[in-house]
């Protein structure tokens, strides 16, 4: 069991290190590890290239984009995407090798998320789950949250010509979880933890408390 762990990159300097050394300090090592360079114009890349990962670019702008450009590269069996932001738990890589042995006919899992730069993070971690069970419930499947986001790469063969390219519009993650509850199911597993920046929150909050909330409904509206 192969597992490529993708993550989309657009002037990340201030988080990327953080993120990569977290992924090579698991406790089993993915199989590859690619970074899509999604027109970076700070030193993300000279941070990337410190590692032993593939660096490949998207110039098509979005993290659509990026994310698509990486999960058709993937050579793994499974695809995990993270954020740039994000720092994965030690033992992420192998809690999803676990899951996947246990529920061999999952198409992918859905995992929670922390902020680690907000008060209480336990307390927050608590509305990440709550987010997905209540959404969930109006697609009939298991959602995605895109930094914590388990898909084999069989089931992106299946669902990336349907998927959307206009992230302005709708949630990414949500909206190839909507795709995939046609073919099978989501395992969500609430011990599958990252810990994340709440940056966007704290720069725009307009955005998160407002326009998140549109986006997710349109995705919600699309999906019916």
């Amino acid at each position: 069991m192969r597992i490529s762990v993708v993550i989309p990159v657009y002037n990340e300097e201030k988080y990327l290190d953080q993120c990569l050394k977290s992924i090579f300090s698991q406790t089993i090592q993915p199989y590859e590890v690619i970074v899509v360079d999604n027109n970076s114009s700070d030193s993300s890349i000279d941070i990337a290239k410190k590692y032993k990962v593939k660096i490949v670019k998207e110039s098509k702008q979005g993290i659509t984009h990026a994310r698509n450009k990486g999960f058709e590269l993937a050579k793994g069996d499974i695809i995990a995407r993270t954020d740039a932001d994000c720092i994965v738990e030690p033992n992420w890589l192998e809690k999803i090798k676990e899951d996947f042995r246990l529920n061999p006919d999952m198409l992918g899992i859905a995992g929670v998320t922390a902020y680690y730069d907000l008060p209480f993070p336990k307390y927050n971690m608590l509305l990440s789950f709550i987010f997905i069970k209540i959404v969930s419930v109006f697609f009939g499947s298991t959602v995605f949250i895109g930094g914590n986001m388990i898909i084999t790469k069989k089931a992106w063969e299946m669902v990336k010509k349907d998927v959307t390219l206009d992230d302005s519009q709708v949630h990414e993650d949500i909206d190839i979880s909507s795709h995939l509850g046609k073919y099978g199911r989501v395992l969500f597993d609430p011990h599958l933890l990252i810990i994340m920046s709440a940056r966007r929150i704290k720069s725009n909050p307009q955005s998160f408390f407002i326009e998140y909330p549109i986006r997710l409904l349109k995705t919600i509206l699309r999906k019916h």
